[in-house]
């Protein structure tokens, strides 16, 4: 090899040499590695074409978190046994904005995973405009089966040690899955408690203190709401479509929701057991009563279809079922390779994942290869972290939006997403949104990091 060529091989990144250097430094971490290489694969041929990014490392930069905080949690259970727990708060990078991401309370929390969702909410932060870095934390707490006096204990000992390392100018916490407007509530008293002061520290809050119209509605809205918006830009509407949803938390119960008002035929809601079939699709009146024996009553998916008469099917997810539209709105990996290659074969056209990465690695490529409207995590369900910001911004100028004005907010950013995959997912004539997203997602932050400097 010449010298011209040893220094042009030396000016490229090549997703293999990045990807090993990320294993090495991350081992017994597939979820993060994972996310990490979605982005790679997507963003490094970008990179190498501009080589302002490339000396200055920027990718590289971003997948090593500014910091991450790992503590005990001590509290006792309503029999006065002390229970010990693990909390985490994995603050990514806060280039654009305060770290924004969710708490999530779950017994599958770990290191790998959180930083995982950390890296991705880098890139939906960036996406919806709004000026927050990426951020997540959570613990290996498991609220189900907990009373409130347990729930309100954990949150209250969680926060006496996050409190410091938040607040409205720093790091702006959410809910995600295990923490709903039960525990925002406690761990903002706790917060309040503890500062002595009243500001925008969590986002999810109540709306009698502080929090924002449609904010438990906005990721399931907003994942079929960009859905649409991919749909109307290849002359396609949702009417009469069938859809598949996944889950039974707020995403897949308000994006059903929003399909069933937008025309469309919701067929399936999931939980960790199996899933409900309704072959003449769910109404709202049936949402309603499955969001209060899910929501209100915390009892399982089966106890709905036997007392509604309709098939339950135990120990498999909805991904079989025969479907124009998939909404997977549960947890990460939840498709796997075969379960991408039976939706494809059974003719659907459009999946929009209201859940962070639900998809994986192998089985995105089959929806990218056969080019349908694919919205990955990180586009299509970013209306909830959309609505937190705008929340943030009620909370800084004193104020409350509608729930009109709220929802046309929401509208209006996840058309904006849209825009920006369009603009950087060009494929031939068609959009590819994995790498439309990675690629918008990253010019944003890579161009203010550039502005900082090497910090």
């Amino acid at each position: 090899m010449s010298s011209t060529q040893v220094q042009a091989s030396a000016q490229t990144l090549s997703v293999e040499s990045f990807m090993a250097e990320i294993a090495q430094q991350n081992p017994a971490q597939p979820e993060f590695i994972q996310a990490v290489h979605e982005v790679a694969e997507k963003v490094i041929p970008f990179i190498n074409a501009n080589p302002k990014y490339l000396n200055a490392r920027i990718l590289r930069r971003m997948t090593e978190a500014d910091r991450i905080i790992i503590f005990r949690i001590s509290w006792q259970d309503d029999a006065g046994q002390v229970q010990v727990n693990r909390g985490y708060r994995v603050q990514f990078n806060n280039a654009i904005g305060p770290y924004k991401g969710g708490l999530r309370f779950d017994p599958s929390v770990n290191l790998g995973v959180l930083k995982f969702l950390g890296f991705e909410q880098i890139f939906k932060n960036a996406l919806t405009t709004l000026p927050m870095g990426g951020a997540k934390g959570g613990s290996n707490f498991n609220p189900k089966g907990k009373s409130d006096a347990e729930v309100m204990r954990f949150c209250q000992a969680y926060m006496t040690e996050l409190f410091r390392h938040i607040g409205h100018f720093v790091d702006v916490p959410a809910g995600d899955i295990g923490v709903g407007g039960r525990e925002v509530s406690y761990l903002f008293g706790q917060y309040k408690r503890l500062t002595n002061e009243f500001t925008g520290s969590l986002t999810g809050k109540g709306l009698s203190f502080g929090g924002s119209a449609i904010r438990m509605e906005a990721t399931g809205y907003g994942a079929v709401y960009f859905a649409k918006e991919m749909m109307a830009h290849r002359q396609m509407s949702m009417e009469g479509k069938v859809a598949t949803v996944s889950g039974s938390g707020n995403v897949a119960l308000y994006a059903a929701e929003k399909l069933v008002q937008l025309g469309a035929k919701v067929v399936t809601l999931s939980d960790r057991h199996g899933y409900i079939y309704d072959e003449q699709g769910l109404t709202l009146e049936k949402l309603a009563q499955i969001n209060d024996i899910k929501t209100n009553q915390r009892r399982p998916l089966s106890d709905y279809a036997k007392a509604a008469g309709c098939e339950y099917v135990e120990g498999q997810r909805p991904w079989g079922v025969a479907c124009d539209m998939a909404f997977p709105c549960a947890t990460q990996n939840e498709i796997s390779v075969e379960e991408a290659k039976t939706l494809l074969a059974n003719g659907c056209q459009v999946v929009s994942e209201g859940a962070n990465m639900p998809t994986v690695a192998e089985g995105a490529k089959l929806f990218e290869e056969a080019k349908i409207m694919y919205g990955p995590g990180k586009a299509a369900n970013a209306g909830g972290v959309a609505i937190s910001g705008i929340e943030m911004t009620q909370n800084s100028m004193r104020l409350s939006w509608t729930r009109e004005e709220v929802d046309q907010k929401l509208q209006e950013i996840m058309a904006s997403i849209h825009e920006q995959c369009v603009e950087y997912g060009d494929d031939g004539g068609t959009v590819n949104y994995v790498k439309g997203a990675n690629i918008a997602g990253f010019v944003k932050v890579a161009d203010t990091m550039l502005a900082y400097g090497v910090v």
